[in-house]
């Protein structure tokens, strides 16, 4: 579960904004359903780790996006509607048990000549390239190396990377990744793999490779991701 630090790092989405991110992926994903009366506020609270009024918070966002009902005298009832909107509405990769809140630990940021081998993308020669730990509730679960074309910006700046890089590109970038394809294979755990991932340099591991494109079909970014299968899951729903 989330934790509630007083002030969230640098680029970090505000705490019930997390909260609300994470109720609305269970709701898109069937484990709110339309209808079910959540906990009362004070056990959800204290489940989730955080205070009451951080809660209340992301509650009343859940309401303002027609997610939730809050009914005087009754409670706090879930209202699913088809598309709910996430800023990781991309994020494919879930705790096994399910669900998860997505968090992002930024291990560096370099702007480098484009590495032979990758799909083309873009029309600089030049990309960024963004390595991150991912973690669901606070478990490691994915290593990401994203490579963004370098003709959007020419520097990028750790902190003001927040959790969902996509909602960066979109509030800081104009750019709008529209589509997506993930290609999933094996690979082994690359040599920058921090101790904390827990799964050694040159383990055979689940690897997702996705190439991602603006609204006009231009490819923008290519990434990877290590996915650690002990941990976490690669998910892809139909509706």
């Amino acid at each position: 579960m989330p934790q509630n630090p007083a002030t969230p790092p640098p680029g970090s989405l505000p705490i019930y904004v997390q909260i609300t991110e994470l109720l609305v992926r269970d709701i898109a994903a069937g484990r709110l359903i339309d209808g079910e009366k959540l906990p009362p506020e004070r056990e959800m609270a204290e489940e989730l780790g955080i205070a009451v009024g951080t809660l209340r918070k992301a509650l009343a966002e859940l309401q303002n996006r027609g997610l939730l009902e809050r009914i005087q005298g009754s409670g706090n009832y879930v209202r699913a509607i088809s598309d709910p909107q996430s800023v990781y509405a991309m994020f494919r990769l879930e705790l096994l048990a399910g669900g998860g809140l997505p968090t992002a630990e930024i291990l560096s940021i370099e702007r480098l000549p484009k590495p032979a081998g990758l799909p083309a993308f873009g029309t600089s020669g030049d990309a960024h390239r963004i390595r991150r730990l991912r973690r669901l509730s606070g478990k490691p679960a994915a290593l990401e190396e994203i490579w963004l074309d370098g003709s959007y910006i020419d520097a990028i700046d750790p902190e003001a990377v927040s959790e969902s890089l996509y909602l960066f590109y979109r509030t800081k970038l104009s750019l709008w990744i529209a589509r997506a394809e993930d290609q999933i294979g094996l690979d082994h755990v690359p040599d920058w793999a921090p101790e904390s991932f827990g799964q050694m340099a040159g383990a055979p591991i689940v690897h997702i490779q996705r190439i991602s494109q603006d609204p006009d079909g231009v490819r923008a970014e290519v990434s990877r991701t290590w996915l650690d299968h002990t941990v976490a899951r690669y998910v892809s729903r139909l509706k």
